[in-house]
């Protein structure tokens, strides 16, 4: 289901099991925290982080009795499947006692929790919900509400500027309420402006993975213009992401498994550093010297295009490299 339909099902009841995933890591926390604070489950709540899976420990605490006839909450966040048969048998615990409730904030792939929605059946007592990234619409709505729970006088439009430079990052977004919020005062875009740094950089990532992984990317590209990155910067980005791409390759076919101290002489997070890996392992290293000549020839021409063709000049480029994936 989505979530105005678990915004139906919360005014009368809890879901006893829920299996929350997709694109919007804010909301996901979002029903985690009200879980919460309406089962008043903080205190005696347990939660099993990725490779702090145990499916015995789980087992263990949903048999229990809760201290002080309190409520058991377990949360599980994990990016891999959990087997089907064990996820039957802690949904079946959590069926047995009305004080037992099991969250599972799943960031894997759409593929794999698909594969777990049979358990979470509303038979069983569960139910999954799928989140998607918010429109700037549904976004703005949200932080308003989030703004109010604060008391920080902002109006729409500083909400809207807001989340156009912070890349329609909800969390990212969330956390610049709070430090707004310390000037007691309304809050206007031109506080923003000069408050808050921008997350082009950021964004420019997301973009290149996207095209990478053939998503679409024309809003994107809006997006980076809006942000202040020109044709230009964004060119050499990609220029550099290419080659990045390829030193991958490269070395995994040499060592079995990338290490990006060895590539690039700097370690990255090991989630962008896995998510580069997949990246060059599909991409044939024939293919990213086609796309680098490419972006040579699309600087030349768009140091030869008038103003009004560079824009358009841009669009095709990108549509041109993804052909060339």
């Amino acid at each position: 289901m989505y979530q105005r339909e678990l915004d139906q099902k919360i005014k009368t009841a809890l879901p006893k099991a829920l299996l929350l995933f997709g694109e919007n890591s804010y909301l996901i926390e979002y029903y985690i925290d009200y879980y919460k604070n309406t089962l008043h489950a903080k205190d005696d709540m347990l939660t099993l982080y990725f490779e702090e899976w145990d499916l015995e420990r789980a087992k263990r605490y949903l048999s229990q009795t809760s201290l002080f006839g309190g409520i058991n909450l377990l949360l599980l966040k994990h990016e891999k499947k959990i087997p089907k048969k064990e996820l039957d048998l802690l949904i079946a615990y959590t069926a047995k006692n009305p004080d037992n409730y099991l969250l599972f904030s799943f960031s894997g792939n759409a593929k794999d929790a698909k594969g777990m929605q049979s358990s979470f059946s509303s038979k069983k007592g569960g139910e999954w919900v799928r989140f998607f990234e918010p429109t700037i619409r549904d976004g703005v709505a949200m932080l308003q509400k989030k703004s109010a729970q604060i008391s920080l006088d902002i109006d729409h439009y500083a909400l809207q500027h807001l989340m156009l430079i912070l890349n329609n990052n909800l969390e990212l977004c969330a956390n610049e309420l709070y430090k707004l919020a310390i000037l007691n005062r309304k809050i206007t875009s031109k506080d923003i402006d000069a408050l808050v740094y921008s997350t082009a950089p950021l964004a420019t990532e997301q973009f290149l993975t996207d095209l990478f992984e053939k998503k679409s990317i024309t809003q994107m590209i809006h997006t980076l213009l809006d942000l202040g990155e020109d044709e230009y910067s964004i060119l050499r980005s990609t220029q550099r992401f290419v080659m990045e791409i390829f030193l991958f390759n490269a070395y995994i076919k040499l060592h079995g498994q990338p290490n990006s101290i060895d590539i690039l002489g700097y370690k990255l997070p090991k989630q962008i550093e896995e998510k580069k890996a997949r990246l060059a392992i599909k991409v044939k290293p024939a293919s990213l010297l086609t796309i680098l000549e490419h972006l040579l020839q699309s600087e030349l021409a768009l140091k030869q295009s008038t103003k009004i063709n560079k824009e358009t000049l841009l669009y095709g480029t990108f549509i041109k490299i993804q052909h060339y994936l």
